[in-house]
């Protein structure tokens, strides 16, 4: 049997990672048993999702870590749906013209979109990853809001949203969490109320959000999709959820992963 390329390795453990986390405390030999490999294949796997703070690996068995840290967590989320992070960045760079002032969250959905960037631009952000992105773009002036920073390699709380009402800029991207009949929720109460400030700073905003993130709700419900001007999602998004978006709605086809910038884009 052939040896499963490096991608295979990493589908499958986002695939262990997916059930433990559905499952919340799973045995160690189930996992060996659903997944098809052997027990030392399944400890290799484990190992690195545990040494990448993903998952707790105890005596015989694995459990979630709470839903608050792997719903959010950047570690996690970037490495998921990257091809349609990259189509939905297509669109969305689209509504983005030289000269503008921009904001950008911390959500890795946008992170591509911070790669197809070009100056003049002045990009305000609470993202330190999307800081990084740009530190070396010509023309861009990255004005990055300070706070509380956290695992999530981002800033949030009291003086970032104090620094972000003292800015104005002209589109504002962000990203959601969970999205359940037109009502927007996420996890952590800060973040929430971070998005909700960004509405006021911006005189365009626009929603990039993928079909997954559709049908599910989270602790802190915050806003509307029609607070947003334009929402970019894709053509997997569900019929019923597209029907309750009072706004525009643009539907992003696939795209192949580009490679710019030193690698294959997030």
């Amino acid at each position: 049997m052939p040896r499963p390329s490096e991608a295979e390795v990493e589908q499958r453990r986002q695939e262990i990672l997916s059930y433990v986390m559905e499952h919340g405390d799973v045995r160690i030999d189930q996992l060996t048993e659903r997944f098809g490999v052997s027990l030392m294949t399944m400890h290799r796997d484990l190992d690195e999702l545990a040494e990448r703070r993903l998952l707790r690996k105890l005596r015989g068995r694995v459990e979630a870590y709470p839903a608050l840290t792997m719903e959010t967590a950047k570690r996690f989320r970037e490495t998921e749906n990257v091809a349609l992070k990259e189509s939905l960045a297509e669109v969305a760079s689209h509504e983005v013209t030289p000269g503008q002032t921009l904001f950008l969250d911390d959500s890795t959905t946008l992170f591509p979109l911070a790669h197809r960037l070009i100056g003049p631009q002045v990009v305000i952000t609470n993202s330190l990853e999307v800081a990084r992105i740009l530190a070396d773009a010509d023309g861009i002036e990255v004005r990055l809001l300070g706070g509380r920073y956290t695992e999530f390699d981002s800033c949030v709380g009291p003086d970032t949203i104090g620094a972000l009402s003292r800015m104005r800029a002209d589109v504002g991207f962000v990203s959601a969490t969970a999205v359940a009949c037109g009502r927007l929720y996420h996890p952590d109460r800060e973040y929430a109320e971070l998005k909700t400030a960004a509405l006021r700073v911006a005189d365009r905003n626009v929603l990039v959000v993928d079909h997954s993130k559709f049908g599910r709700t989270a602790t802190y419900a915050y806003g509307d999709v029609s607070d947003y001007d334009l929402v970019i999602t894709d053509e997997e998004t569900p019929g019923d959820e597209l029907a309750a978006m009072d706004t525009k709605v643009r539907l992003a086809k696939p795209v192949t992963s580009r490679t710019d910038h030193g690698g294959t884009q997030e």
